[in-house]
């Protein structure tokens, strides 16, 4: 068994104890494919010399100071840290009411050759236990975690040996609608961003149909109840497709998507080719609840599909959006 695997299955069993949940066994072997990926042809041979935080090929929980808070992120480094000199950032946030820890646990995105942040939200109020993101109704409003995000690039930035052309987005739900929210009012930091079953309230969309965005994907479950696929109009959440849709009419994309079949159940939606940049995915979850795909451990309610594993799915989108 395999020191990274030691590492992720010790961090899942921390979170899920202290949220008491239950860490199940995924059913599939991690595929090898996304790790054997180099970064990028040109970080090929230089080593980076930079003081490291941490040891290589390990998580490690780190803090920092943001809008006069103490933030905290797990950080992860890849085995081979020390042979390259501009490694991809992902920046990879929890849903509401999780924790770093349990989202590296599940989505196995420190499998990926990339160095990997999973920072933490903050608590709403002391009568509300659950961390939670800008943009979302319950979050607390005098937090600013796009600032936050934008601070935690710059420090990470200044630590470690990362290309500032790769820094990408990703989380679920609460944390998913953060993702791409950066897109839309950072899409200078942030290369592309990627959610799955991500809680796109009002304050989320903001900025989103302006005419510069970062390309965007979303993964959706169809039978998603939390975040329903076909929208909530009590809470302003729209329609997975529609919203789609509207992200490609806005960076004047074709206007019909190419469909993609995989599997029984994954279909993707992709509108390309567009004016403005700003490509579009929408990948539906057939039967699909309010979870990562392929997830490793438990990450909400519903089918979780084995058709698709997250973590390579909104790589490739990463690799194709640089």
């Amino acid at each position: 068994m395999n020191r990274a695997f030691l590492r992720r299955a010790s961090l899942g069993l921390l979170g899920f104890a202290a949220a008491g949940g239950i860490l199940m066994a995924s059913p599939d072997a991690p595929s090898s494919q996304a790790s054997e990926q180099s970064p990028t042809d040109a970080a090929k041979g230089v080593e980076c010399t930079a003081p490291v935080p941490q040891a290589v090929g390990s998580s490690a929980k780190h803090s920092m100071v943001s809008g006069a808070l103490e933030r905290e992120y797990i950080l992860t480094l890849p085995e081979d840290y020390a042979s390259r000199s501009d490694w991809p950032l992902i920046v990879a946030f929890h849903g509401r009411g999780s924790t770093g820890v349990e989202v590296e646990g599940y989505s196995r995105l420190s499998d990926l050759p990339a160095v990997v942040a999973y920072p933490f939200g903050v608590f709403p109020d002391n009568a509300d236990p659950r961390r939670a993101w800008q943009g979302a109704p319950y979050s607390d409003p005098e937090v600013d975690d796009v600032a936050f995000a934008e601070d935690l690039v710059d420090h990470l930035d200044a630590e470690l040996c990362l290309d500032g052309e790769q820094v990408f987005a990703t989380g679920k739900s609460n944390g998913g609608g953060l993702a791409l929210a950066l897109a839309c009012r950072i899409p200078d930091r942030i290369t592309a961003a990627a959610a799955a079953a991500p809680a796109l309230y009002p304050e989320t969309r903001q900025a989103c149909l302006e005419p510069s965005r970062s390309p965007s994907m979303i993964i959706h479950g169809t039978d998603d109840v939390t975040i329903p696929y076909g929208g909530d109009p009590d809470r302003d959440l729209p329609d997975i497709e529609e919203w789609g849709l509207d992200l490609a009419q806005a960076s004047r994309c074709r206007p019909h998507p190419d469909r993609t079949h995989v599997g029984d159940d994954v279909e993707y939606l992709s509108w390309s080719a567009c004016a403005r940049g700003g490509e579009v995915t929408v990948v539906s979850v057939q039967g699909g609840g309010h979870v990562w795909p392929g997830a490793a451990a438990y990450s909400g309610g519903g089918f979780t599909t084995r058709t698709l594993d997250g973590n390579e799915a909104v790589w490739e989108f990463f690799m194709k959006s640089r």
